[in-house]
């Protein structure tokens, strides 16, 4: 603090003090600086630290979101449906509105409609029935001793199951000769699906459609057989196994020509782990998978689906897999994919299930208004489609530019008000974000009827896929995954024609052999009358 100013006696005092007071106010000066400094280096770390808080609860948000999707994933419901979500809301907006003074409509509950009772299905009648008629225990009257005399008959029946059993079937050829010559003749032996092997055609495809559609492991079949009393090693079942992918690479050739030929296409790909010889561990593959279905679009072409291994998921291997094909392409937003389209052969269309999934996933967890809109704004395009499914391309066409034009455009102006609003790294920012990048190809079903709002056809014909791998945990390598793409190719598109699967390979298997190669094409699913 500076000194009470004092009139000196001579110059030279004067100056002294003058000297005095400015190196104090200099003194004060780089006090005032210091502060200064001090503050600027402060509210610099208190940003940094405000930033770090910031990025920290989005981290936070984001870790959340991820823990609460595996937690669902493992133990939780797989429907995506959001009545309890919505409603929950609606209440607490309902009680904020209340806390703030606003009144609100009084909605009574709807009293719910009595459940009818559940009506007993009829036994198939394609079922073989076995008659067990149950008398009286006595033969007579035990009154007076007459005859019974049959006034009707009362008649239920019990669904019963017989245990799957082994059979050997003999195979005698005899030799016959002629009485009056010396000429023989003897039937010549039958084809068998595998040259030297005792296994028949009805064991080969139960082994293949219980590994491949019912998820049992070759180990568990040992065990299962060994309960029958039947010895077969799992070697001999793997074998067998490999020999049956051998006999069906014509067909699944046949099968790639089919579902290439189509002008639009679902793929998509799921991860699969191979074991590493000789390491005890297993690296991760692919299985892509590329679906020929139109039906939604009222074409009449068989459906089919043709899987493919990659021993990664380099882009190469779809674009490998795409070389000749030409027309739309609906897929998931991997890049692998990009210089396919770049190609200009293919047409890129996008998945809505893709883009509302990763809304879903914040909802969820955090649900907000955000969400809310969004997931019900996407319901009602959904339901759009429900109404014109197996309807011709240009009804489907007619009916979108109406009715769901409308509701995306209105949807991605929306989106756009709300991305200023949000947190870049915001998981909601994230979600919303990844759909406007996608959103050319997300409206372009707008414009064609023949494409579909979403990709779900690739995802349901890669679920058994998903199945499998919690059973058997990996595939023993590289020619275990060829194998498994020709079993999940073939027995797939069996199901998409309401084939039995395991009837459709026992045919299959009895005639392949001698089935001339050039007519294999008269051996897929639907050109089979079983």
């Amino acid at each position: 603090m500076l000194t009470r100013f004092r009139l000196p006696d001579n110059i030279d005092e004067l100056k002294a003090l003058l000297s005095a007071q400015w190196a104090e106010v200099q003194a004060l000066q780089q006090a005032n600086n210091s502060l200064i400094s001090e503050a600027t280096t402060l509210k610099l770390e208190r940003d940094t630290l405000k930033q770090m808080a910031s990025d920290d609860k989005q981290e936070i948000q984001r870790l959340t979101l991820l823990l609460a999707k595996l937690k669902r994933a493992l133990f939780g419901q797989k429907s995506e449906k959001l009545t309890r979500q919505i409603d929950q809301l609606e209440l607490e907006l309902e009680e904020l509105h209340i806390a703030q003074g606003v009144r609100t409509s009084v909605i009574e509950p709807a009293t719910p409609a009595s459940r009818p009772a559940p009506q007993r299905r009829p036994l198939p009648d394609h079922l073989p029935r076995d008659i067990q008629e149950f008398a009286p225990a006595t033969s007579a009257c035990p009154d007076c001793g007459g005859a019974w005399k049959r006034l009707g008959e009362d008649v239920s029946e019990v669904l019963e199951h017989i245990p799957a059993s082994f059979r050997v079937i003999r195979q005698v050829r005899p030799r016959l000769t002629c009485t009056c010559c010396d000429r023989m003749a003897q039937a010549p032996a039958p084809g068998r699906p595998i040259a030297r092997s005792y296994a028949g055609p009805g064991l080969l495809s139960h082994v293949v459609v219980s590994k491949y559609l019912d998820h049992q492991p070759i180990y568990r079949q040992f065990q299962i057989y060994g309960r029958e009393g039947v010895e077969l090693s799992e070697s001999t079942l793997g074998d067998w196994v490999g020999a049956v992918h051998h006999l069906l690479r014509p067909l699944l050739d046949a099968l790639h020509r089919h579902v290439f030929a189509a002008d639009k296409l679902h793929a998509d790909d799921t991860p699969i782990d191979v074991l590493m010889p000789g390491s005890g561990k297993t690296r991760q593959a692919r299985l892509w998978v590329y679906v020929r279905d139109d039906r939604p679009s009222g074409a009449n072409a068989a459906p089919a689906v043709w899987f493919r291994y990659s021993p990664d998921r380099k882009g190469i291997h779809p674009q490998t897999h795409l070389k000749e094909f030409s027309g739309i392409l609906q897929a998931d937003a991997f890049a692998g994919y990009n210089a396919v389209y770049e190609s200009g052969r293919v047409l890129e269309a996008a998945c809505w299930a893709h883009a509302r999934r990763k809304l879903h996933d914040v909802h969820v967890a955090q649900p907000t208004a955000i969400t809310t809109h969004a997931l019900a704004q996407i319901a009602e395009l959904y339901k759009i489609e429900s109404g014109i499914r197996g309807s011709p391309p240009e009804a489907r066409r007619a009916a979108r530019q109406e009715h769901a034009k409308p509701i995306v455009t209105a949807l991605h102006a929306w989106m756009r008000e709300q991305l200023p609003t949000l947190s870049r790294k915001s998981v909601t920012a994230e979600a919303i974000g990844y759909a406007m990048n996608q959103w050319q190809a997300l409206t372009r079903y707008l414009d064609d009827g023949r494409i579909e709002i979403d990709n779900n056809a690739a995802e349901r014909a890669l679920r058994g896929v998903a199945l499998g791998r919690k059973n058997y945990l990996f595939l023993g390598s590289d020619a275990g995954g060829e194998r498994a793409a020709t079993m999940y190719s073939l027995l797939g598109t069996a199901r998409l024609n309401d084939i039995n699967p395991e009837t459709y390979l026992r045919h299959v298997l009895t005639v392949i052999a001698d089935h001339p190669v050039n007519q294999v094409d008269d051996l897929l699913p639907w050109n089979i009358k079983i």
